[in-house]
């Protein structure tokens, strides 16, 4: 399905209300020579046509932070980035992901399966957060996870293609939807049936390489109690008591270490229990994440085995997923070790893996999400370069890139 085709299914409507739009101009045109109306500006007099040129890199970012695009709604933006790739001379596929939730995959001319895979996503945490630009930043719901990625890969890879720096077969362009769930867009793209020598994933790594980030379990505890009154607690059992007694188990727990990406760490996220200060809890419920820096399987044993030891409460994980390391042996790029969870275990693949970003992971999913203006230059040349070396080719010179705006 190419993007254009997404409105084809309303081109009958032109034909029943074209000749009632031409009449309405004629009327509305009556009023504004013989009326008294204000004069409507042209199109483009705020300064803001909404027509993104090839190279635009501040106005590439600001088109795809002004679509609204949180997970399971993200149709918009990605509509609107296959039409832009499209209009910059690239094949575009949409792969369907759900219902109207598609992943963006883009090469030059008819060579589906490239050296080089340049990825990332293109779905947001809640709430939308409008564009703005004020005190030296750029603001906005995802303005930097992770759509300061997109944009400054795409402007790389139109850059590489231009200066002949790439070719048709070098690079392709995947951008996914659901990544800050449980990562269904990156799961479907291995249906793409396609592999790569090195794929440059983007996320806020602060312009370094990461070296990898942590592994993730995500999981319930459960306790199961018997209500009665608060007065005759004999009579019941609180799940309440049970449950924080499981939890205090659970902090205490030595969990691996990591020399590369440091320490495993748990957070009780939620607690629900009981319904009312007066009743013995009969159900408590404590959701939990543990950051896993090192052995996910002796993580998840001990989980298990530190609840097990508690009666009437139970383990109920619904995610688990191993560390993920990368690669970091280009030259020129200082490293950093990540805690936070990226597509990388879900792209299936014998392949070396950048992970790569302006911005800073402090300022995602916060109220005060932003970036500079140079960050997302040097994320240009900073994508050039990591392009370079993966195709074995001299490296740019400089993360310096000239502002080619017009």
């Amino acid at each position: 399905m190419r993007p254009r085709e997404l409105l084809k299914r309303y081109s009958e409507v032109y034909t029943v209300f074209l000749p009632l739009c031409g009449l309405f101009i004629v009327v509305f045109t009556g009023f504004s020579l013989f009326g008294s109306s204000v004069p409507i500006p042209p199109r483009g007099d705020d300064g803001d046509s909404g027509v993104v040129k090839g190279g635009d890199l501040i106005g590439l970012h600001k088109a795809l932070i002004q679509q609204s695009s949180i997970t399971g709604r993200e149709m918009g933006v990605a509509s609107f980035l296959g039409e832009y790739l499209e209009d910059q001379g690239f094949t575009v596929e949409l792969q369907p992901v759900a219902e109207e939730r598609v992943n963006v995959f883009a090469y030059k001319g008819k060579k589906r399966e490239t050296r080089i895979l340049v990825t990332s996503h293109i779905d947001t945490v809640p709430p939308y957060i409008p564009y703005s630009v004020h005190d030296g930043y750029i603001w906005g719901r995802g303005s930097v996870d992770a759509k300061a990625s997109v944009a400054a890969q795409v402007i790389a890879v139109e850059q590489e293609l231009a200066a002949q720096g790439a070719e048709e077969g070098d690079i392709a362009l995947l951008y996914v939807v659901g990544e800050e769930t449980v990562g269904l867009g990156m799961e479907t793209a291995n249906k793409l049936g396609l592999e790569w020598e090195t794929v440059i994933f983007g996320e806020p790594t602060e312009l370094k390489l990461a070296v990898g980030h942590k592994g993730l379990i995500i999981c319930d505890v459960n306790a199961k109690g018997l209500a009665s009154h608060s007065g005759y607690p004999e009579l019941g059992i609180s799940a309440t008591e049970y449950l924080i007694q499981a939890l205090y188990d659970l902090l205490k727990v030595d969990f691996p270490k990591s020399d590369l990406l440091g320490n495993t760490t748990l957070n009780i996220g939620t607690i629900s229990a009981g319904v009312a200060s007066n009743v013995l809890a009969a159900n408590g419920t404590a959701s939990i994440a543990v950051r896993v820096a090192a052995d996910l399987a002796g993580v998840l044993q001990q989980l298990h085995d530190t609840v097990k030891n508690v009666d009437h409460v139970d383990l109920d994980v619904s995610l688990a997923y191993e560390p993920a390391l990368a690669d970091y042996d280009v030259p020129g790029f200082e490293t950093v070790a990540v805690a936070y969870g990226t597509d990388m275990p879900h792209l299936r693949g014998d392949h070396k893996r950048y992970l790569y970003g302006p911005g800073s992971i402090l300022y995602a999913h916060a109220d005060n999400e932003r970036i500079t203006e140079a960050e997302l230059f040097e994320a240009v040349a900073g994508y050039r370069t990591l392009i370079q070396h993966s195709l074995g080719r001299t490296a740019i010179e400089s993360h310096l890139v000239i502002n080619d705006r017009e």
